[in-house]
């Protein structure tokens, strides 16, 4: 394989490991679910934070111009990402109830288990795998296996020494797990269609933030006393609602940075790469949240048993960089999007190898961009001087630790992409 590829393989892991940092360290606010409140309330405030951020993000990196342009070109893929947040919505919500149930040192690996899913999609749909070599095959399967392995193994460990009254809880918080994992496995679908179709991450996302709003929005006023109901809880849990903003934010620096390995290295590597967030929730339940404090030995070492062999398979399938036959095969993938849709097959290949042919047309930016930044801004004020403390016992030296880390990860993931595709 030539440099370039070997230079876009490289660009997605590190894009994959970036994403594993900030969907972790998006998941530690919904650690309020213990302090009483809906967790259709807590999917709402987040999905509030990633509305805001899915707007704002790439509106200041690559301009409004730019991505109105971008869509404009792509409109045949609009309907394809509203579906992606509807499914990415109920998804978040689900975890909600996982992490309620069994905690977010559990419920994480678990339903990670969207990696098997999305290999499945990306093999049967987008030719990922095809033309790859009896090796390659045996790091997916073996890595795939893996992530079962382990699965299984923490799904056991939520029998030992359940919470008072909670072996049904147990059950239903890990059937949430798993329903979260095959929800968003699927959404990873119209995410590869976008990408091999040329489209950028940035401009799918900011329509894809439609769907999720209006699906988690449906989903309060449905199973949360109707509106009424919602804007009574809302105001219940004003103090808490700056935390699950700034999440949703934070999942938003994770997702994008999912978005980028997939289109250069492809669901099947890119999402399982990404997985490693689970060992971020493990680190932010056991160290942060002390969840495993007070649990038998037995049960520790099964979760970090189970962490680890889903941790394994992630590597194993992620290092499976695709040999120029699958790269072949992935031509071809794109080329049936390009023939159905009439896309300019030159343009498209382009841009899945880095270039960016929109840049070079002259998109400026618009007054309205400072004012969307300046409402953003604002929405962040508002909710901080409205945030109070919550009743969530944590380790503060170990969380700022964690954040440390975090950032290491997206100054480094930010860079690369800048210097290597210019964001596109």
């Amino acid at each position: 394989m030539n440099t370039p590829g070997r230079s876009l393989h490289v660009l997605g892991v590190v894009c994959g490991l970036a994403a594993g940092a900030w969907l972790g360290a998006a998941e530690a606010p919904t650690k309020l679910v213990a302090a009483g409140y809906s967790p259709f309330l807590i999917s709402l405030g987040m999905v509030a934070g990633v509305f805001v951020a899915r707007w704002t993000v790439p509106m200041a990196l690559k301009g409004s111009g730019y991505l109105l342009g971008d869509l404009r070109a792509n409109r045949h893929l609009l309907a394809w990402a509203i579906l992606a947040g509807m499914l990415w919505a109920v998804a978040n919500t689900l975890t909600v109830f996982a992490i309620r149930d069994v905690g977010l040192s559990i419920a994480f690996p678990l339903w990670n288990t969207n990696s098997l899913v999305g290999l499945l999609w990306g093999w049967l749909l987008f030719h990922e795998l095809r033309g790859s070599s009896a090796r390659q095959w045996g790091r997916v399967v073996g890595g795939a296996g893996a992530i079962v392995i382990g699965a299984c193994v923490l799904a056991y460990a939520t029998s030992y020494a359940p919470a008072a009254g909670a072996a049904r809880s147990a059950t239903r918080g890990v059937l949430a797990a798993l329903g979260a994992g095959l929800l968003w496995g699927s959404m990873y679908i119209p995410y590869r269609k976008a990408y091999i179709s040329g489209m950028n991450p940035l401009s799918f996302v900011t329509i894809f933030t439609i769907g999720e709003l209006g699906t988690v929005f449906a989903l309060a006023v449905t199973f949360d006393g109707g509106f009424a109901g919602v804007t009574a809880e809302l105001g219940r849990a004003r103090p808490a609602l700056f935390w699950l903003f700034l999440g949703g934010f934070c999942w938003v620096l994770g997702d994008l940075f999912q978005q980028y390995a997939a289109k250069y290295i492809g669901i099947g590597r890119g999402i399982p790469l990404s997985n490693t967030n689970q060992l971020w929730g493990l680190a932010w339940g056991a160290l942060v949240f002390g969840e495993l404090a007070g649990r038998g030995t037995a049960v520790q070492g099964l979760v970090i048993a189970g962490s680890l062999a889903m941790i394994a398979g992630a590597v194993a399938i992620s290092t499976a960089e695709a040999p120029a036959g699958e790269q072949q095969a992935w031509k071809r993938a794109m080329q049936r999007e390009c023939n159905r849709y009439g896309l300019d097959a030159a343009r498209v290949a382009a841009t899945l190898a880095g270039e960016d042919p929109l840049a070079r047309e002259k998109t400026g930016r618009s007054w309205w961009e400072l004012v969307i930044a300046a409402a953003a801004v604002a929405a962040f004020l508002w909710l901080g001087l409205e945030a109070a403390p919550q009743p969530v016992a944590m380790n503060f030296g170990w969380m700022a630790a964690i954040l440390a880390a975090s950032l290491v990860f997206l100054v480094a993931g930010g860079v690369l992409l800048w210097k290597r595709t210019r964001f596109s």
